[in-house]
């Protein structure tokens, strides 16, 4: 469970109290852009155990690097162009996020090196955030040999289907836990206490 696009302490508290897994930063242009100041701030207040993402588009390895080292990140999250070489060539650990509009767009998933992948929804004007989903069928029927993420308009009110239908490994939750364009402390406990429900009834279920 990842609370994506926090930008400041009491939101990221709050996520991390009603048990998120982890934590997003966005560090491309974006309304939800951190400084690098208040990034370290709000790390430094997440206890280790919460995993630290920070996310890019199309930045170059130096400031990935330099950024990922001042905030002790422990994952980035690449929304570009970026080339399977590219993410090989960082010293810290990355993943790859798709935008997917058709099933072709899962074409080559396989070549994106890391442990995860996050796919996302391609609909919209943004690299990611747009509060948008995409034809979770898609994923139906195909083998991925990563962890997925699941992203991409996910809210308290499809989040049992999204999870039923995808069984992802984590999702992933920005724009569903706001109101009005700003992090909603109710909305981020109430996601991530459904969406944790749900994946405990599917353990005790198998």
């Amino acid at each position: 469970m990842k609370v994506c696009g926090i930008m400041e302490v009491g939101h990221a508290q709050a996520a991390v109290d009603a048990g998120a897994d982890a934590i997003g930063f966005i560090f491309a242009q974006s309304r939800r852009k951190v400084s690098l100041d208040a990034a370290k701030e709000i790390c430094e207040s997440i206890p280790s155990s919460v995993m630290k993402v920070g996310v890019f588009v199309d930045a170059g390895k130096d400031e990935i690097e330099k950024t990922a080292a001042e905030c002790s990140l422990d994952y980035v999250q690449l929304h570009g162009n970026e080339t399977p070489e590219f993410i090989q060539s960082l010293s810290v650990p990355s993943y790859k996020a798709l935008p997917i509009k058709e099933k072709r767009d899962l074409d080559g998933i396989e070549e994106f090196p890391g442990r995860f992948i996050l796919l996302d929804s391609g609909h919209g004007s943004a690299r990611g955030g747009n509060g948008t989903t995409f034809d979770w069928s898609y994923l139906k029927n195909i083998s991925i040999d990563k962890k997925v993420i699941l992203a991409g308009g996910l809210n308290s009110n499809n989040i049992e289907m999204a999870v039923k239908e995808v069984n992802p490994y984590m999702v992933d939750v920005s724009s569903g836990v706001e109101t009005n364009k700003v992090k909603d402390i109710r909305k981020i406990k109430e996601f991530i206490i459904k969406a944790k429900n749900i994946s405990r009834m599917k353990e005790e279920v198998q």
